[in-house]
């Protein structure tokens, strides 16, 4: 067995220690340009030109690419660092170097409503698992979409609530009510985007026009009251305002199922009024009639009693005019004589 003297252990060791920092030293006759914020380092040296020529193409550009790079590490780990989820990162600096790029740089979406109002009362997001835990199957479900915790479309039996009606269908009801929630969505999304391409949404009940027309504007009155929680049914009607044409109305249908006190007295009147062999005589409407007809004839007597006075007036100018005449002529005569 060999043995080793102190000194050879030391220069063993001093030996490593300079192939490890020959690795990592780099020799450069002009220091490279850093931009760290970019990592980018830009080499201004000019090429050895018999070197390139000696050794093969590719390995001389990969040993200057290695130096390069191995020059730009040292220069990170010279920046101040910081220890992250126990790992070791270094803080860049601001970049210096302007890259061009090929798209301009994408304008800041605009917020929404729902944005604006946190925004200002500060309100910040909180960030939801997407697992919760389901008291009903006692396992793990996924908040949202299918096969989700809580789901309550899969129940087949639904509790009928105290104050409602109990021949309403509370499936139907549900599914109306999700739809609404569907369809208000959709229309709050369209108006954010309208919103945000600078494009003027119509109103509800008045298109913005600049001079609207007066059935628009009693169409818009006429949403506005009905859009009260009593249907406008408590709203008071202005001086001359009139009820608006061309709005509908909803055709009214008794109950198919309930009480039948109402549809049965509509048919017991029905079936009095056939088997009766008089006809039923509207009163009211009967002297209304004669009254109109008596109008009309007293009316018609005055026209032709105006007209005959317009004729006898005529033919008395007539036979005055004829007297005048003969006069004159009969004074012309006897001056002739």
């Amino acid at each position: 067995m060999a043995v080793h003297s102190v000194e050879d252990v030391l220069a063993k060791v001093e030996r490593e220690e300079a192939e490890k920092r020959s690795s990592i030293s780099v020799y450069k006759s002009m220091d490279l340009e850093f931009d760290l914020g970019n990592l980018l380092a830009t080499d201004k040296n000019s090429i050895d030109i018999r070197e390139f020529r000696k050794s093969p193409k590719d390995e001389f550009l990969c040993g200057l690419a290695r130096d390069n790079t191995q020059l730009l590490i040292n220069s990170i780990w010279q920046l101040p660092i910081e220890r992250v989820e126990e790992a070791v990162v270094g803080k860049l600096p601001d970049p210096t170097t302007r890259l061009p790029r090929e798209k301009p740089v994408p304008k800041a979406k605009p917020l929404t409503r729902w944005e604006q109002f946190a925004k200002l009362k500060g309100i910040k997001k909180k960030k939801k698992t997407n697992l919760v835990w389901d008291e009903v199957s006692k396992e793990w479900k996924r908040r949202w979409g299918y096969n989700r915790a809580k789901d309550n479309t899969k129940e087949w039996l639904i509790e009928v609530p105290d104050k409602a009606d109990p021949i309403e269908d509370q499936f139907a009801k549900r599914i109306k009510a999700k739809k609404e929630r569907v369809a208000k969505n959709e229309l709050n999304r369209l108006r954010n985007i309208a919103r945000s391409q600078k494009i003027k949404i119509p109103g509800t009940g008045l298109p913005p026009s600049s001079q609207p027309s007066k059935i628009e504007l009693g169409k818009a009155l006429h949403i506005a009251k009905m859009s009260t929680a009593s249907v406008g049914k408590f709203q008071d009607k202005l001086a001359k305002e009139k009820e608006p044409r061309n709005i509908g109305k909803k055709r009214k249908f008794l109950p198919v199922i309930g009480d039948f006190s109402a549809e049965k007295q509509k048919q017991l009147e029905l079936l009095k009024l056939m088997d009766n062999k008089k006809p039923k005589l509207d009163v009211t409407k009967a002297v209304n009639k004669q009254m109109r007809e008596e109008d009309a004839a007293s009316a018609a007597l005055r026209r032709k009693k105006d007209i005959k006075g317009r004729r006898g007036k005529g033919r008395g100018k007539d036979k005055r005019h004829k007297g005048a005449k003969q006069a004159v002529r009969h004074g012309s005569k006897s001056r002739k004589s």
